[in-house]
């Protein structure tokens, strides 16, 4: 790696952190950034994986006074490992090509469900209309599928677990994003717990990109919490549109 492919990293990975912060979607900055450095495509996104989680750790700092408290939101977490795990043993074990045709149809229908969250709301029945048990049943589904494609891919997962969240939780958008952040931590911990056993990771190019995720995604966490929800929502909504869009056209080149 020479000075200019650092600086690049460096860069990428101060975008990244912010963005994950602010919307999710930032691995989609550094994923190429890695690849622009000579990385093939799996030691790239298995790096990717490791050199975001320290910008997850930084959001959820930033905005851990958004967080609920009480045991539900930690009854989500042996769930989110769970599916980050059968997540990362996908990535591994199968070829790569069919989930990447799939990934930004998920992509784009994860952002229509935030775009469209109230008609679906009406549709399905409010949050605070369910049984606790059904609601229950729900957030841990989300949750589960939402970890296995962090373990998979990881790119756009914060979109993702927003606007599934957002739709059976009864919370703000800002406490949304938070529970976000701190789910994003764990399925990003259980993957370089995984790769790093298993993966082939470039330590070196995660020594670059992991800091400055760090600095970036403390940043956007603090930025999500004096945006109002409309703007932050329309902010998601619009990225991971391009998320998806780009995943698409990459997709189908």
């Amino acid at each position: 790696m020479d000075l200019s492919d650092a600086a690049l990293l460096l860069v990428a990975g101060l975008a990244a952190g912010t963005v994950n912060a602010v919307a999710g979607g930032g691995s989609l900055i550094t994923f190429p950034a890695l690849i622009a450095t000579g990385l093939p495509p799996v030691p790239a996104n298995v790096s990717n994986s490791v050199s975001v989680f320290p910008g997850y750790v930084a959001s959820v700092v930033g905005s851990r006074l958004d967080l609920p408290h009480g045991r539900k939101l930690w009854g989500l977490l042996p769930t989110a490992v769970l599916g980050t795990v059968v997540g990362c043993v996908l990535l591994l074990a199968t070829p790569a090509r069919a989930f990447e045709v799939v990934v930004p149809f998920l992509v784009l229908g994860a952002t229509a469900v935030l775009a469209f969250q109230d008609p679906l709301r009406r549709l399905v029945g409010h949050p605070a209309d369910l049984s606790p048990r059904r609601r229950t049943v729900t957030v841990q589904a989300m949750v589960g599928l939402g970890a296995v494609y962090g373990g998979y891919f990881g790119a756009a997962l914060g979109v993702m677990l927003v606007a599934g969240l957002a739709l059976v939780l009864d919370a703000t958008l800002a406490r949304v994003s938070a529970i976000k952040n701190l789910l994003s931590a764990v399925v990003g911990l259980t993957t370089v717990v995984i790769f790093s056993l298993f993966g082939p990771v470039n330590w070196a190019a995660v020594a670059v990109v992991a800091p400055a995720t760090l600095i970036g995604g403390y940043a956007g966490a603090r930025l999500v919490r004096r945006l109002p929800p409309v703007v932050l929502k329309t902010v998601i909504v619009v990225f991971g549109t391009v998320i998806g869009l780009y995943l698409l056209w990459r997709a189908l080149r």
